[in-house]
């Protein structure tokens, strides 16, 4: 079955993850940690995608963003390629490409999910054994937000700005979040809607979606399409046999 083409809708947030290649590194050492980061910075900043959170991992890259235009993310990752693979590729004694297949991606509710995953995002160092504190991991936007450093080209959502009037209110609402765990089945609803491409929200928010995009937002069921009672009662009442006309052939080759 053909690929459905990637979900980008300009103006939405944004969950969009990339791995290395094999679950090889894209960045060995600070140096690469900052080319990185910069690259990011100007590919995002020429593509018109507004960054919110981010982390950068030894061997992936995760992204909380809001793209402008619907191949705003696709320019951004075709400049990272660009400019930051042929520089690793050289310094490394390397070549070929750097990700493994396409980035993912996929449209978020942002009032529901833009702080979970934002800090979905920014614990994965914690998570993946790197740092014992968030606040020592220097490759992700969590300084940021809970006001250890600033770092303007990050775009404050929204939803960060309601956490409280002052940018200390702000930075001290999002510190107590971070503390608190994610619940298990929040992190797999996000995880796998990334992973799968389909939207992450309420139903009145993909039934917007669908209306804005014309196309299907969620997967087909399996099996056989279901029965329709009133379609089946109102052939049988008109003497069509169960399956229409073709039943109809059907049960005459088989008497």
């Amino acid at each position: 079955m053909a690929r459905l083409p990637r979900l980008v809708v300009r103006g939405h947030l944004h969950h969009l993850m990339a791995r290395g290649h094999n679950d090889q590194p894209i960045a060995i050492d600070d140096t690469d940690f900052q080319t990185f980061i910069s690259t990011l910075r100007e590919s995002a900043q020429q593509s018109a995608v507004a960054i919110h959170a981010y982390v950068l991992l030894p061997n992936r890259l995760q992204l909380l963003v809001t793209p402008s235009e619907t191949d705003s993310l696709g320019k951004m990752m075709q400049a990272i390629g660009r400019h930051y693979v042929p520089y690793f590729n050289a310094r490394h004694g390397r070549s070929g490409g750097l990700w493994e297949g396409r980035f993912r991606a996929t449209v978020l509710e942002s009032d529901a999910y833009f702080i979970p995953c934002a800090q979905l995002i920014e614990q994965q160092p914690l998570r993946t054994g790197l740092v014992a504190e968030l606040s020592a991991y220097p490759w992700s936007s969590h300084a940021h937000h809970v006001g250890i450093r600033r770092e303007p080209w990050i775009t404050d959502h929204p939803a960060y700005w309601a956490l409280g009037n002052t940018p200390f209110d702000r930075e001290a609402a999002y510190q107590r979040l971070s503390e608190a765990p994610l619940s298990a089945p929040l992190v797999a609803a996000i995880e796998s809607a990334t992973h799968k491409s389909w939207p992450l929200g309420s139903e009145a928010f993909r039934r917007s979606l669908g209306k804005l995009t014309g196309r299907r937002l969620e997967p087909a069921r399996r099996g056989r399409p279901r029965k329709d009672p009133v379609a089946e009662a109102t052939a049988a009442s008109a003497g069509i046999p169960a399956g229409g006309p073709v039943g109809a052939m059907r049960k005459k080759a088989s008497s």
